[in-house]
């Protein structure tokens, strides 16, 4: 097999013979903002958030920024498209978890209009995005799972060996609504409607895993990341390793779902050191910059997989520790929240212009 060097980056400019126009969803976030930083000089970048205020959204001139309705909200996708048509975007790139799934339904309808989409297929969204259905279609195929079940379910109180033991809302991003649960007391007080998980406690390291896959679900890179510090579910302090034990577990993940992208597998050991999965977040991670930092820049090689450029069969990160820190953009009063009516503010270019560049 070869393998690419960290350090080898693809020229987006190959394929259209000019920057391609890529449109970044959920830059208020962290995986918007680092998708947005990694594309720097090599795209024409355009930021799209709900809030006026989403940090991702000062990163690009004025006239590409663009207001966006909730990502569950109905005719979400439709509007995005016709944002995409407007602005001639190349490469959609999504980052919240809610837009997800109407988005890669409605990928043909993107796909006839040139714009192609950082996603998965619906169905592996779907499975990743209720932990309880990644559980079951995992059960198997990975090499460990901690022992799960549904809170209210009939069975013992606590799941494998007992309490303590963590409960987690089915669905959800981040470490929002998990708690962890000492008793049967503790555990009655949980919603008993089957929208909950009880799930083995694993008392070891956490580690995220990012995944990159060419178009066709060819896993590229797996790069493990110790999540050593975090705030918010977001880690501010780790290091990107050489785990191979754990770049094993992420890929069968994406195999066995049929992922396809830049995507991220977590991964916690147990008491005994073995590595367990415990979920997947089936977009482009928080951490990223971190893989970014080793050498292995998955953003780039993502939007160039989707202009059809072959991917190297596999790209190697080299391990390095990164601390994150918060850094200003310095704006003028009058422009932080005022959007304005961006989304006319840059015309598309000609049909011809566009077509001859493809």
């Amino acid at each position: 097999m070869s393998a690419t060097p960290s350090s080898s980056e693809p020229d987006l400019s190959l394929p259209l013979g000019r920057p391609p126009r890529v449109l970044v969803t959920g830059a208020g976030g962290p995986s918007g903002v680092c998708f947005l930083r990694a594309l720097d000089g090599a795209a024409e970048r355009y930021a799209a958030d709900l809030d006026p205020n989403g940090a991702g959204l000062y990163l690009v001139p004025r006239a590409y920024r663009v207001l966006l309705p909730p990502g569950a909200a109905p005719g979400y996708a439709e509007a995005v498209l016709r944002l995409c048509r407007r602005h001639a975007i190349d490469v959609l790139v999504p980052t919240v978890d809610a837009e997800l799934v109407a988005l890669a339904r409605t990928a043909d309808a993107f796909a006839a209009a040139g714009v192609r989409v950082l996603t998965s297929p619906a169905e592996a969204l779907e499975t990743c995005l209720d932990k309880w259905r990644l559980a079951e279609a995992c059960q198997g195929a990975v090499r460990r799972l901690p022992d799960t079940r549904l809170v209210g379910a009939p069975g013992p109180a606590g799941p494998g060996g007992g309490f303590p033991a963590i409960a987690k809302p089915r669905t959800g991003s981040g470490s929002r609504g998990i708690v962890l649960v000492r008793s049967a007391e503790e555990l009655a007080g949980l919603p008993q409607d089957g929208s909950y998980l009880l799930q083995e406690f694993l008392p070891g390291t956490e580690y995220s895993v990012d995944v990159l896959t060419d178009a066709g679900g060819r896993v590229v890179a797996a790069v493990p990341r110790a999540r050593d510090k975090t705030d918010s579910g977001i880690v501010v302090a780790g290091r990107v390793l050489d785990l191979p034990e754990l770049s094993g577990i992420a890929e069968d993940t994406v195999r066995t779902l049929g992922l396809r992208g830049v995507l991220n597998v977590q991964v916690r050991e147990d008491r005994a050191g073995k590595a367990a999965l415990l979920e997947v977040n089936p977009r482009p991670p928080g951490g990223m910059s971190l893989t970014v930092a080793a050498g292995v820049d998955m953003p780039k090689w993502a939007v160039a997989s989707l202009l059809g450029m072959d991917l190297p069969d596999r790209i190697l990160q080299r391990e390095t520790a990164v601390v994150r820190h918060w850094q200003d953009v310095v704006l003028a009063p009058r422009e932080l929240g005022d959007m304005g009516d961006t989304t006319e503010a840059t015309p598309p270019p000609p049909e011809g212009d566009r077509e001859a560049a493809a």
